[in-house]
């Protein structure tokens, strides 16, 4: 790829479209399944409703989901001079493992983003807190980063969510017998979408999740997922699609605005992924082809990609050493085959390579993280079918699809405009088939 033609040199105001804000879907539809579905075929586009998605996934299919969950990473503390500090949980820092973390009791440490950091300059906040019916001390203490460890948290591998906004505060309560999960759901608010201007409500905790989610630790949804209802999934097996799942914990850059002219000058947030070896297995026995639900999958999904050529040179890296950066997938495919067949096979070499890297290190599960942006000039390796929503205008999600649709998506945004499709997180959604 030649500099002149680089995606670095996209233009963001080439992405842009009228979203007036009462198309923005404020609260879900009662049944999930019943949002409307915009099937893109092959240039053509077709309307009809979710639940009859799988008439448009081909037998033997595999379709993979995020099964992430939303946590109640909100909190607030108010000060003796009656100020309200806002804390919102961004990315374990101690203990790092997000699981382990949830388990610990008696005080964990998060990288977090502090809503008027002005009024809290230095001290200790704390509350009262009921868990299990006992009333407990929360209190929260910004920390400085030491020398040591800011090096550390300047690596994306390590500390993913770090993008110089968040601040390391260590979370205690009175209570060894407490897990932070048990802390965060009884104090913790979740986190909707800052487009819905609007309050969290209790409803949000049930409809703001997936049906499958299971593995906490994301502050944002994926959002495609939302569609699904145990009915479709039975469905989706019943028509003889396989099903997998990953882990990629969305955080608050999902919702960050491309400022700069160029997305040469957009720094992408980075995520961590979780990804076990039979999802690995399955992809192998799929030719290496798969059906992403949400850009969070495909994200991920690409970014095996990257993370298995890497391994194709060295079997001994870390896991952290396996972060795939944001602009690597460009500077990798200018020397990529152009030939399909040749490119599928280095695709399946590629998946091999991290099974043959889980074994050698006895890993049941790949834990790693990836900053990859997907615009226009990308060339997708595994994915082949995206169910996704309706984005916002300017952002790197709607670069992502039109990479996907070969710079197609004003067509599908124009009809979604046109025959009253709701937009964004609690919308509609679309089957992307290029």
């Amino acid at each position: 790829m030649t500099q002149e033609n680089s995606p670095k040199h996209i233009q963001i105001a080439d992405f842009d479209y009228p979203l007036p804000d009462e198309r923005i879907a404020k609260f879900p539809l009662a049944e999930r399944d019943a949002s409307k579905l915009l099937v893109y075929h092959h240039g053509e586009v077709i309307e009809d409703t979710f639940t009859h998605i799988t008439h448009y996934l081909p037998d033997g299919s595999l379709m993979v989901f995020n099964n992430t969950r939303v946590i109640q990473a909100r909190m607030h503390f108010r000060k003796d001079t009656g100020a309200l500090i806002e804390i919102f949980c961004m990315e374990p820092f101690s203990p790092l493992d997000y699981q382990l973390n949830f388990s610990t009791t008696g005080s964990v440490e998060w990288l977090c983003m502090v809503g008027n950091l002005k009024r809290w300059k230095s001290g200790v906040l704390s509350r009262e807190i009921v868990v299990r019916g006992q009333t407990l001390r929360l209190t929260a203490e910004r920390l400085p980063l030491a020398p040591a460890e800011e090096a550390s948290v300047a690596e994306p591998a390590s500390h993913p969510g770090n993008d110089g906004t968040n601040h390391r505060v260590r979370f205690c309560w009175n209570d060894d017998t407490v897990s932070f999960a048990e802390v965060l759901d009884a104090v913790g608010e979740l986190p909707i979408p800052p487009y819905l201007n609007r309050e969290t409500q209790e409803s949000d905790l049930r409809t703001y999740q997936t049906v499958y989610s299971k593995i906490k630790g994301s502050v944002a949804a994926p959002t495609a997922g939302l569609h699904f209802t145990e009915r479709v999934l039975r469905e989706i097996d019943a028509a003889g699609i396989d099903r997998e799942e990953l882990t990629l914990h969305v955080g608050a850059g999902t919702f960050k605005p491309v400022k700069s002219e160029e997305i040469a000058d957009h720094t992408m947030h980075s995520e961590f992924i979780v990804v076990r070896r039979q999802t690995i297995e399955k992809l192998l026995r799929h030719n290496g082809r798969a059906i992403a639900v949400g850009t969070t999958s495909v994200r991920t999904l690409e970014s095996l990609y990257y993370i298995g050529r890497k391994l194709d040179r060295s079997m001994e890296l870390s896991e952290d050493e396996l972060h795939v950066q944001q602009w690597e997938p460009y500077e990798a495919d200018a020397a990529a085959p152009q030939d399909e067949a040749e490119a599928d096979a280095l695709t399946m070499r590629y998946l091999q390579n991290i099974l043959t890297y889980l074994d050698r290190h006895q890993l049941a599960a790949l834990h790693t993280s990836t900053q990859i942006i997907i615009a226009p000039g990308y060339r997708y390796h595994i994915v082949r079918r995206m169910v996704t929503n309706f984005h916002q205008p300017q952002s790197t999600l709607l670069l992502l699809v039109s990479a996907f649709v070969g710079g197609d998506w004003r067509r599908i945004y124009d009809y979604a405009l046109a025959h009253d499709f709701r937009f964004l997180s609690y919308g509609d959604s679309s089957l992307l088939i290029p």
